[in-house]
């Protein structure tokens, strides 16, 4: 028999044993927790071949894809060029291609435009061309013009495709020697494993490492130590630990997660600092560019080496929910099915895989091919490729084909009005736009959706109503953030937007408050207020453009509540300018940054710096100018602005400044000379002609000095109502 009294006290005993080590227990699972989390930042990169055990699958569609031959060391396996002593003519060179002691060497023009050879250390891409890198002294791998056509089996000189009619010599900072065809600043972060650029803006050299040579697991997942010790535990162990060990998410997450995990290489984009898987926000490592001119057609089209993020984030498909691995295996970046089956994934192919929706002749019938603008044969059937009209593409150095992935309606219509391209079009290169505008009217009728292009040019031709049509846009949650935020800087100056503006700097998305903050106007000491807060915002991209907005702000008016902040964003925005201070612009910020600190010798020295790396980088050389009047060196600024103006006879507000210098240095004839020039070219500066009128008077002439103050005095009313 159970003795009851005795079995209720051990069960009493053990009830109280589990009460007071309950709070023991907890306090070890958070500690656990909290060790796991810290582990987790300490996360470190491993290498692919730890990830073959398990994801056996996904590396063998990984192996041999763009990504896995993204870089690599030239060797026999790797390097696809013919090296067997061929040689290629070009503007009375002759560049050669050829093997020693089992290296790779290119006899091209070198540095100072002779011919020198080279030896390739690197492979840069596999197709449809393939790059090669050579050494360069401090750090630095430059890659070469001449490129091997994988798709053709030929040699051809990069620059002529790329810079076509420029003049491109080895002075210019295009010219493969030079910084734009550097791969530690140009092009490494994309095409490496875990790249570091380090470089040294004193020294003016890098120390760029990488944790893989291409671009491998860890790359899209982060770096998976920590995955690989979540592998080892028993299944009760793992569950919290958080997405499986990894860094970075890519399941269970929306496809505006998705496609930012993708953006970082898949963009144009201002880049500002090493990527940190870390990082909650794509905004705390680049700033995506919005699709705008110069670098998109006012539409949003491609024009330039656009990638695809800015196109596919203005798309439908991107506003439905679509996502990158919808249409790609993301492991070997191959289409997911072939051909119109692709679209009818979620398109009925009773509504668009018809004659009905098409109107082209399908494959089998008789028909001619067409070419391209982009020299693509496309053959009688492949206008019934959903693809060949609503992602119609161009070439990109020299025969990379890439297709726009704004998905968009072509619209001849609108190629009349704002002188964008058109599918239709870019395949019948022999017909008009208003051929293809009927056709198409025939076939779907006269309605046509609004496209946000047309408000866009518009506001550049200044038209009635184009602020309501662009703050109509900005407020429509149907229209895609990058062309709500776009459409703040189509935004005119009229005070009835500065409200619009400012309720936008309180907008969720990163993307509308880096738009809000620069167009922002700051003309009271209430406006400047109104836009402190985001020096706290939660990403460096808005941070950083706060910073930029007040930098010639006079630091007394930053409350004393803001000062600690600022002073650490105004930190940031410096290591960001020495981040990129490799490039010419990059120096030229870097400079226009320490004149606004009144740092008038670093000022020089980097736009010293700008200019010896690119001649051609003008504002460079107007703001040189600018400083040396500012130390009271008019004489060191004269020349300056003297072979500028000579070459750009239509700047008017670099001749005013060349006509002012002059005074400065009591040259007062060709100063009035110049500022007569400067008043034609200036129909809305009044200052121009107020400095003629102070001329005149000094001369004596009164009439001449009244004439010019009157004409100053109407410009300036003319001005008020710009």
């Amino acid at each position: 028999m159970i003795d009851q009294k005795k079995y209720s006290r051990i069960i009493r005993i053990l009830l109280i044993i589990v009460i007071l080590l309950f709070p023991v227990f907890v306090l070890v699972q958070l500690n656990f927790s909290n060790q796991q989390q810290e582990e987790t930042e300490e996360a470190i990169y491993v290498g692919k071949e730890s990830c073959i055990e398990c994801h056996e699958a996904e590396y063998k569609d990984w192996t041999g894809s763009d990504h896995d031959l993204a870089m690599d060391y030239a060797t026999d396996s790797t390097v696809l060029g013919d090296f067997n002593n061929v040689v290629l003519q070009r503007n009375g060179q002759t560049h050669k291609f050829y093997k020693r002691d089992g290296k790779f060497f290119v006899l091209t023009d070198g540095e100072n435009g002779s011919m020198k050879e080279y030896e390739v250390k690197y492979v840069f891409g596999h197709y449809p061309i393939q790059d090669y890198l050579v050494e360069f002294p401090g750090g630095r791998l430059q890659t070469l013009s001449t490129t091997w056509n994988s798709k053709d089996s030929i040699w051809f000189y990069m620059v002529d495709s790329v810079y076509q009619n420029m003049g491109v010599d080895h002075n210019n900072w295009l010219h493969w020697t030079n910084q734009a065809q550097n791969w530690n600043s140009m092009c490494a972060d994309c095409h490496s494993t875990h790249l570091q650029k380090n470089y040294d803006v004193k020294t003016n050299s890098y120390h760029t490492t990488w944790s893989e040579i291409d671009v491998s697991c860890e790359a899209c997942h982060g770096p998976a130590s920590e995955h690989l010790k979540w592998a080892k535990l028993a299944d009760y162990a793992r569950k919290n630990i958080e997405n499986t060990g990894l860094v970075i998410k890519t399941s269970g997450i929306d496809n505006h997660q998705y496609v930012d995990n993708c953006a970082r290489c898949h963009s144009r984009r201002s880049i500002m600092g090493d990527f940190d898987p870390h990082s909650k926000s794509i905004y705390n490592h680049i700033n995506p560019i919005l699709p705008s001119e110069p670098n998109w057609h006012i539409d949003g089209q491609i024009k330039e080496e656009d990638y695809v993020y800015a196109s596919f984030t203005q798309s439908k498909m991107y506003m439905n929910d679509v996502q990158c691995n919808d249409c790609h295996n993301v492991h070997s970046g191959k289409l997911v099915f072939q051909g119109n089956d692709l679209c009818l994934q979620c398109h009925k192919a009773n509504d668009y895989d018809i004659p009905n929706h098409t109107f082209h002749k399908a494959y089998g019938e008789e028909g001619e091919a067409v070419i391209s603008e982009a020299g693509i044969n496309f053959e009688v059937g492949s206008g019934t490729d959903c693809i060949n009209c609503h992602m119609h593409g161009q070439n990109f150095m020299g025969v990379d084909y890439r297709r726009d992935h704004s998905f968009r309606i072509p619209r001849p219509d609108l190629s009349e009005i704002n002188g964008t391209p058109n599918a239709c079009n870019q395949c019948h290169t022999d017909k008009s736009n208003a051929w293809a505008a009927s056709n198409i009217e025939k076939w779907f009728g006269k309605s046509r959706p609004y496209q946000y292009g047309e408000a866009f040019n518009a506001s550049q031709n200044s038209e009635p109503g184009a602020d309501a049509k662009l703050r109509g846009i900005f407020n429509d949650d149907l229209y895609p953030i990058s062309i709500r935020s776009l459409s703040l800087s189509y935004l005119s100056n009229a005070p009835e937007n500065n409200q619009q503006i400012k309720n936008a700097l309180y907008s969720i998305e990163p993307s509308i408050r880096i738009s809000a903050v620069i167009r922002f106007p700051i003309l009271s000491e209430q406006d400047l207020k109104d836009l402190l807060p985001l020096l706290n915002d939660e990403v460096k991209a808005v941070r950083l453009e706060v910073a930029n907005k007040i930098a010639t702000i006079d630091t007394s008016l930053i409350p004393k509540n803001y000062k600690q902040v600022y002073n650490d964003v105004k930190r940031e925005r410096l290591d960001i300018l020495e981040y990129n201070a490799d490039f010419p612009i990059g120096k030229f910020n870097l400079a226009n940054y320490y004149y606004q600190q009144k740092d008038y010798q670093k000022a020089e020295l980097y736009y010293l710096k700008a200019i010896k790396q690119d001649d051609e980088l003008y504002m460079a050389k107007i703001n040189l100018a600018h400083l040396y009047s500012t130390m009271g060196l008019p004489q060191k600024a004269e020349p300056i602005l003297k072979q500028y103006v000579s070459n750009h006879p239509e700047d008017g507000n670099a001749i005013y400044d060349y006509g002012l210098i002059l005074s400065e240095n009591k040259k007062y004839k060709q100063s009035l000379k110049y500022l007569l020039i400067a008043s034609d070219l200036l129909p809305y500066n009044g200052r121009v002609d107020h400095n003629i009128s102070m001329l005149y008077e000094f001369f004596g002439d009164k009439d001449k000095a009244h004439k010019f103050m009157l004409k100053s005095k109407e410009k300036n009313r003319r001005r008020s109502y710009q």
